[in-house]
């Protein structure tokens, strides 16, 4: 097998702004597979902050992972593989402090075998989890900078999502006036979310809970540091009637279980590009369905983990929940999830029954320009 490990960093005009960063391009960490026979896989490893992590991730998986990958024995066996690397490479993990890129390599790892193994059996890969994936998915807009938060949250709606979040955690006072004209402009009944991306401690998210809940806010994400003291994620439940969300920080299964519950956390947002790839996804789907919480899974990067998040939350059969869309300017999200989001209508998008997530190398070709960086890596 052969492992094309390819960096794209894409301009963009407007920086993505966030509490604790700001984008100025879009990086893509793409990892692409080929088997002997000619099957192509793809997968995505998360890579936005800081803004040199891409580059370190795509090191990582040539010095490091792939080449322990090759020697496993465990290709055909995505999940097995995971669990093995994780293992494996958890000292070092601890000896260099850097957990999360190495688990963010091996998710994007398992996810472009898993694609393969898809493509290999001709089936899309909601299809090829779960026989009974319905055809479509719920989705909702996301990453709505401060600047003109109220009108892009509008033209969310008007396109077609089932809600629009916007970000907040930077001045309070800018905060509340958002949230409160959005709401103006959207009405009562459409849903309205914000993000504090771990922006607030625990005296200033209790200051804006009652603004939170004025408006009615479907849900609160991580309006506190994901180290924040569980103490405080239960103070600020009881100071706020609006549902807390949270996950995309979260890393191992425990987090998604026992510390959604002493902190409760109603809306689980399990990112499959920063922990666990495509199996611990499903894995956290079954766990929410049994505690009765919202799953909606986050992604904020290019179309190939956008694609796969969309096929994985069909293929978890849960029914309710979102698929979170980054609505800022992203070409190489627009470009390769296009005919998912050409069918956008009442909040759902409908997948492509192509093999995989349907993404070729024809589909990749256009995007040559912005390559800055490929490594060839035998398995």
């Amino acid at each position: 097998m052969l492992a094309t490990i390819i960096l794209y960093r894409v301009p963009i005009e407007t920086p993505v702004r966030t509490s604790f960063g700001v984008m100025l391009d879009r990086p893509t960490l793409v990892l692409r597979l080929e088997d002997g026979d000619g099957a192509v896989g793809y997968g995505e490893v998360w890579c936005n902050f800081p803004s040199g992590g891409a580059e370190h991730r795509a090191h990582l998986l040539e010095t490091v992972i792939l080449p322990l990958a090759a020697s496993s024995g465990l290709l055909d066996d995505p999940g097995a593989l995971w669990v093995w690397l994780t293992r494996r490479l958890h000292v070092l993990a601890i000896q260099s402090g850097e957990p999360g890129p190495f688990a963010q390599c091996l998710a994007g790892l398992e996810c472009a075998l898993t694609d393969l193994a898809a493509r290999r059996a001709g089936l899309s890969l909601s299809r090829f989890l779960n026989r009974e994936a319905p055809a479509s998915v719920g989705v909702y807009a996301s990453g709505i900078n401060p600047e003109g938060a109220p009108e892009a949250a509008a033209r969310a709606h008007a396109d077609g999502y089932a809600g629009s979040k916007i970000k907040i955690g930077f001045d309070p006072v800018v905060d509340r006036e958002n949230l409160r004209q959005a709401r103006a402009l959207l009405g009562r009944e459409k849903l309205l979310m914000a993000d504090a991306n771990q922006g607030y401690g625990l005296a200033e998210a209790l200051a804006i809970a009652p603004v939170a809940d004025e408006v009615g806010l479907f849900w609160l994400e991580e309006p506190l540091p994901q180290d924040a003291l569980d103490e405080d994620w239960a103070a600020l439940h009881r100071g706020l009637q609006t549902p807390l969300a949270a996950g995309e920080n979260f890393s191992r299964e425990e987090h998604f279980t026992a510390l959604a519950d002493r902190r409760s956390i109603t809306v689980l947002q399990p990112d499959l590009g920063r922990w666990g790839g495509v199996r611990k996804m499903l894995e956290v789907a079954e766990d929410a369905k049994r505690a009765n919480r919202l799953l909606c899974p986050h992604w904020l990067g290019g179309g190939i983990g956008l694609l796969t998040s969309c096929h994985v939350k069909a293929a978890s059969g849960v029914s309710t929940g979102f698929v979170e869309v980054d609505y800022n300017t992203n070409l190489m999200r627009s470009e390769l999830a296009h005919d998912m989001l050409a069918t956008l209508a009442g909040g759902r998008v409908v997948l492509s029954d192509s093999p995989g997530i349907g993404i070729d190398d024809a589909a990749m070709a256009g995007f040559k320009s912005y390559a800055v960086q490929t490594r060839e890596i035998a398995l």
